[in-house]
């Protein structure tokens, strides 16, 4: 399966899916089933992605313990961003690869530029849309999303469309930094519940099969087809 066979994209919600507020300090004003969506953390934030004390502040190779990947896994990291966990995952996954998806052409870029650094051929950028990550319909194993669900404009479409690429059994994987915990130092509209996660993953067909939450600050919520 390559890019670019699958079935057309859903572009619309069914009516009535989201609400519209005046906008609190870091969400955009528009709901989905309760939850404000927060604002967009873009390129320019692309250093603290990368910053050195990351992996001991976020456990991300507890993180990549945790999805326990097969060699031969085709993998999206929607929301990849400069590609931090991309090429931590592309390792695992040799006989497989990574599919690194973004809306912004600069973490494209900056992704593109990494990969001609690393020599990994099994990592491919590509540019999706707020509606849709551009995946191979039944074309993905795993999709895993980093503390970026809550940054997606469209919900409802981009998940449908998650959801669309996934094979029999494919796995959704949610990493947000936990909203039950005050003492996560986070923006409010940066965290999410597991109960939020849960109602939002079955609206379009996904069922929570465990959690992972010996990660110092988030959930890593595993959702199945």
């Amino acid at each position: 399966m390559v890019l670019g066979q699958q079935t057309a994209p859903v572009t619309e919600p069914s009516k009535g899916v989201y609400q519209y507020r005046k906008a609190s300090y870091d969400g955009i004003g528009k709901t989905y089933m309760g939850r404000e969506i927060s604002q967009v953390m873009g390129h320019l934030g692309a250093a603290w992605l990368n910053r050195p004390e990351r992996e001991q502040e976020e456990r991300t190779d507890l993180l990549l313990e945790a999805i326990n990947l097969k060699p031969t896994d085709v993998v999206a990291d929607v929301g990849a961003g400069t590609g931090y966990f991309t090429f931590l995952m592309a390792p695992k996954v040799p006989k497989g690869k990574v599919l690194a998806v973004d809306i912004e052409p600069e973490m494209i870029n900056d992704l593109n530029q990494t990969r001609k650094k690393t020599g990994l051929t099994n990592v491919q950028a590509v540019l999706g849309t707020i509606t849709d990550p551009k995946l191979p319909a039944n074309g993905v194993d795993l999709a895993i999303l980093i503390d970026a669900y809550h940054e997606f404009s469209h919900p409802r479409e981009m998940m449908t469309n998650i959801v669309r690429a996934l094979r029999p059994g494919g796995r959704v994987v949610l990493v947000e930094y936990r909203a039950e915990d005050p003492n996560v130092p986070i923006k409010p509209h940066h965290k999410m519940s597991i109960a939020q996660a849960t109602k939002e993953m079955k609206a379009v067909g996904l069922s929570l099969k465990s959690v992972y939450n010996k990660l110092p600050q988030q959930h890593v919520m595993i959702f199945q087809k």
